[in-house]
């Protein structure tokens, strides 16, 4: 068998895997297992002659006899031989048993999540009284849905009840930082909200996706495409909560509209209900259609990346021209350094989504050359802030904003330069592809942990202020 025959097997092996191990009812050994008796049947008929694609599909149909996954597997690649060979009478009545207890658990996820935005009232923490929304509210956003998108996912691997108290240790630990400190309480909104807590509301959901991602991924966590297909789902979820959020947002316009027309004010139903109850059940509800429409939203993947990526390259070219043109220094005051942080942060996911959706083994082109000005772009405008940054905290001194955006963008700065050095490197066909993506899986943690730091230090380093 030549070179090439055996990574196409091994390729298709690997998407059967990685197919196996989202699936609910299976285990990290029953998965091994499976394969390892796929690889069997695939060596014994590569052995009696037949071809590697042949022995392929002929083993999945035999796999398909001894346990519906195979069957499940095949329905889910319609475009593939192996779903006219292994499709049997009562496998879509096992699937559709599978889908009505997994929207039955998707729907009670979202009922306790709109839930969940209403118990503070309980306790006298009122949502949008007068119009004020308590910054409680803002620091405990994602805890009122992560937690519970992690049990999804824990569900859907089926994790057993000690693993999945372990997973609970994160948010128990974000729980207790968002409300321990002494953060100031007043009736009516504060002139400014402190630094510290602002800085807890922007970063506590940035340290406990990594925990929903260990719930997405499972057992595949410490290999690179594991973390790489929660990168894929996280730009796959954002595409699907803003299209729920516009939809959304048309929902909330008809019901102001009607309710207006019979000279009933529906604030208190709007502002107390529809808008954080749905903000939180979409989370669940976006995660979802992720999980049960992959197929069509891979074909979205590249499509959003090739549009995006000039225009963000732009973008930035522009601004370091227009800044050089008119010698303005960037203003460091904390709403500038919180846009930048999150510009140079878009595209840093902006690379990652694009590495999720590229074949990896494709020669370098035309569109890799614009990914790497758009990171040699935004290493500069980087490299700017970073020195903006320093000169402020050298004449004024330290404070919560100016640190936090400082590690931030020396995380970035590190990110960057050794992105673009392996897109450079991979151009020149020095590396492949492969490295690079690597690279951005295995800095993923370090984001989550300086957000971490960020909320369980900084507070009572700065004095909560």
């Amino acid at each position: 068998m030549t070179a090439f025959a055996d990574r196409a097997i091994e390729d298709q092996i690997a998407q059967w895997r990685s197919y196996a191990q989202r699936h609910s009812a299976l285990h990290g050994p029953d998965v091994d297992e499976l394969e390892e008796h796929l690889r069997d049947q695939v060596g014994a008929l590569t052995g009696a002659g037949l071809a590697g694609d042949e022995a392929f599909l002929v083993a999945v149909k035999r796999m398909g006899s001894l346990d519906a996954l195979s069957r499940e597997f095949a329905r889910a690649h319609s475009e593939r031989l192996w779903k006219q060979l292994v499709m049997t009478p009562g496998a879509a009545d096992e699937q559709a048993d599978t889908k009505r207890r997994e929207v039955f658990v998707v729907l009670a996820l979202v009922v306790a999540a709109a839930l969940a935005v209403k118990v503070p009232t309980l306790f006298g923490v009122r949502l949008n009284p007068d119009g004020y929304v308590p910054p409680f509210y803002f620091r405990n956003a994602s805890l009122f849905v992560f937690p519970l998108l992690a049990v999804y996912f824990a569900w859907k691997r089926g994790w057993n009840a000690m693993r999945a108290l372990w997973l609970g240790l994160p948010f128990a630990a974000g729980a207790l930082f968002a409300n321990v400190f002494p953060w100031p309480t007043v009736a009516v909104p504060p002139p400014e909200i402190p630094d510290t807590e602002l800085l807890t509301i922007l970063h506590l959901p940035i340290a406990l996706w990594l925990a929903v991602g260990v719930a997405y991924v499972g057992d595949r966590w410490f290999s690179g495409s594991g973390r790489m297909d929660f990168v894929r789902f996280s730009g796959e979820l954002a595409i699907y909560y803003v299209l729920i959020a516009l939809g959304g947002g048309v929902f909330t316009l008809f019901t102001i509209t009607m309710f207006l027309a019979i000279d009933v004010n529906p604030g208190w139903l709007v502002g107390g209900w529809l808008i954080p109850c749905g903000a939180a059940g979409a989370v669940i509800v976006g995660s979802w259609l992720v999980e049960a429409k992959q197929s069509v939203i891979e074909n979205m993947a590249p499509v959003l990346t090739r549009l995006f990526t000039p225009l963000f390259t732009l973008l930035l070219l522009t601004f370091l021209a227009t800044m050089v043109w008119t010698g303005s220094p960037i203003n460091v005051q904390r709403e500038v350094l919180i846009a930048f942080d999150l510009l140079l942060v878009l595209v840093v996911g902006l690379v990652l989504y694009s590495a999720s959706a590229r074949d990896p083994e494709a020669p370098p082109d035309v569109f890799d050359a614009l990914q790497l000005l758009l990171v040699v772009s935004a290493l500069v405008v980087d490299g700017v802030a970073l020195a903006a940054i320093a000169a402020r905290i050298s004449e004024f001194g330290f404070t919560p904003n100016k640190v936090a955006a400082l590690g931030e963008n020396l995380i970035l700065l590190v990110n960057l330069s050794w992105t673009g050095w392996l897109y450079a490197s991979f151009l020149r066909r020095q590396r492949s592809f492969a490295a690079l993506e690597q690279w951005q899986v295995n800095y993923l943690p370090v984001h989550s942990a300086w957000a971490a730091i960020v909320v369980a230090i900084f507070p009572p380093l700065f004095g909560f202020r």
